[in-house]
């Protein structure tokens, strides 16, 4: 699934957002932009030998983070598979630890700014020499429950950055209750940081922008689900 050949339905996934309902599923305009079939598809997952983490055959990377996906790759799959891209007011709310406001997911206090690779996998300016590991993400939860946000997620910064629904708006919606910025751009966001990034990234209010349809190194995604 996730290809163009077999794309999801009009409208997958779709949910209530913005006072409205069926808002956010998927666009059949955006299945031009999903690999051709499984073929090409896991061709562009092998998009860069010393740190992508998908291999065609199952190895050593079973637990890492997905890389080298696009943003409709991971809208795709996360309705796919039952769930649904965050937004990215869904996101901070689980990366600040809601109302304690935290400065990282594992604050605590939640003013407390230390950072150090015993909670996180992140580099700084001349990543890769003074990155917490070379080799790139490393296995999902390697840092818990250090690096755990308030509810148990992991990895919530660095490891790998974060797809979420939303394409890039600024200013940021204030105030905001279940908003999003739907619909179609060039840019989406990503949330938390990767390997590569310094500790500022890492930050739960921490936003970053990425074309939708190029395939990164850094960038994975986490599917959210309604408890």
């Amino acid at each position: 699934m996730g290809t163009q050949q077999n794309p999801p339905a009009a409208g997958a996934g779709a949910r209530s957002l913005n006072g409205l309902t069926n808002q956010a599923g998927w666009d059949p305009f955006w299945s031009s932009n999903l690999a051709a079939d499984s073929i090409q598809l896991h061709a562009g997952l092998n998009c860069q030998a010393a740190y992508q983490t998908w291999t065609d055959a199952p190895g050593a990377n079973e637990n890492r983070p997905i890389v080298c996906i696009s943003w409709y790759e991971a809208m795709a799959f996360c309705t796919w598979d039952g769930g649904f891209l965050p937004t990215e007011t869904e996101w901070n709310y689980a990366a600040s630890g809601g109302s304690e406001q935290r400065a990282y997911a594992w604050s605590n206090p939640p003013g407390d700014t230390t950072s150090d690779c015993t909670v996180a996998n992140y580099g700084a300016s001349n990543w890769p020499t003074t990155a917490c590991t070379a080799a790139g993400a490393r296995d999902v939860g390697s840092s818990s429950p250090a690096g755990d946000g308030r509810w148990g997620q992991s990895d919530l910064g660095g490891n790998a950055a974060e797809w979420v629904l939303d394409w890039y708006a600024s200013p940021y919606p204030s105030p905001c209750q279940d908003c999003a910025t739907v619909g179609s751009a060039s840019f989406r966001e990503q949330r938390g940081g990767d390997y590569g990034d310094p500790p500022s990234y890492m930050r739960a209010s921490g936003r970053l922008t990425y074309p939708a349809s190029p395939r990164s190194i850094f960038a994975s995604v986490r599917c959210a689900r309604t408890p």
